[in-house]
């Protein structure tokens, strides 16, 4: 196996299974159909991870943003109790068409509860491996297309485009077809990197370093060269809104982790350029752990790339 059959073999551990995602797609699907069943909701935006297909296995949640009309409530986008009013109002509309039992739509949600910016909605039981919930945060859309958000928390509403970043994503996509997967595969990476990093900030990162490459192990070494130097600048919302998204996320320990993975990806390329590719993948293995294939037999024949798989069972919105 070389090192590109090798990459093919990681990125199927990486991904989501296909069944998983049909079910979180409908599960998403039952969500925007009782939502949208509300007289004061004039669209529901898809959300997260799912959305911008960059979720990884297991698939632990949907998020949702329900666009009401400010007509219905002119108090809400005013600092104050509006929002959690907003959060009150998601609650019970959640309540009343998809609680289990008696849910008018469907009866799918055991327990909502409001958390700071939107409703939790538990779909599983509690003892699940994987316990699956919605998220459905309500919101008002400004004239310039940008969204009014609810922090009860803060009591005041901030403005948020979390719609940027799926169109910037699907862009990418458009221009590279290995992108998303790629974004996958960093996120992976972030899990057992030593330090806690959100998911989002790796996909931010992924937006701003991430180079549009047909060899995906050139590309990735360029990622991490990249963000290892950039990191200690801080990742910041990718829409320029928001600030901060992870505020207490360690820079030194992220910029430590990127340029050891960075160092290890160089030495992979050199030895792939030797025609090494049992080198190469063994310093990939230290990049990803594991689950990364290790060559078989010591076996360091070079490899002719293969043609791109295509993102096909999580690439479609």
């Amino acid at each position: 196996m070389g090192v590109f059959a090798a990459f093919d073999d990681f990125q199927r551990t990486v991904d989501a299974d296909a069944e998983h995602v049909r079910a979180a797609r409908e599960r998403q699907r039952v969500f925007i159909d009782a939502i949208d069943s509300a007289d004061a909701v004039v669209e529901t935006v898809k959300s997260g991870s799912l959305a911008r297909s960059t979720q990884l296995d297991p698939i632990h949640d949907v998020d949702l943003i329900a666009v009401f009309d400010k007509a219905t409530y002119p108090t809400w986008g005013q600092a104050g109790a509006s929002a959690e009013e907003a959060l009150t109002v998601v609650h019970d509309l959640v309540r009343d068409t998809l609680a289990n039992p008696g849910g008018s739509h469907d009866e799918l949600v055991r327990l909502a509860v409001p958390k700071n910016r939107a409703v939790k909605c538990f779909v599983d039981e509690q003892d699940a491996d994987h316990p699956f919930t919605v998220d459905v945060m309500p919101a008002l859309r400004n004239e310039d297309g940008t969204l009014l958000i609810p922090s009860k928390r803060n009591a005041r509403w901030d403005t948020a485009n979390p719609e940027y970043l799926i169109d910037e994503v699907q862009s990418r996509q458009n221009t590279w077809n290995q992108f998303r997967a790629m974004v996958r595969v960093l996120k992976y990476w972030r899990r057992d990197c030593g330090t806690e990093v959100k998911s989002l900030v790796m996909e931010t990162l992924a937006l701003d370093y991430l180079p549009l490459e047909t060899n995906r192990p050139n590309a990735l070494r360029q990622f991490f060269v990249a963000a290892a130097y950039n990191v200690l600048e801080g990742v910041h919302d990718p829409a320029g809104l928001c600030g901060p998204i992870q505020p207490d996320l360690d820079v030194q320990a992220l910029h430590e982790a990127l340029s050891a993975a960075s160092d290890e990806a160089t030495l992979a390329i050199e030895a792939a350029g030797r025609n090494d590719d049992a080198s190469a993948q063994r310093h990939w293995q230290k990049v990803f752990g594991e689950d990364f294939p290790a060559p078989i037999g010591g076996d360091s024949s070079s490899s002719v790339p293969p043609p791109s798989i295509k993102d096909a069972p999580q690439g479609a919105r």
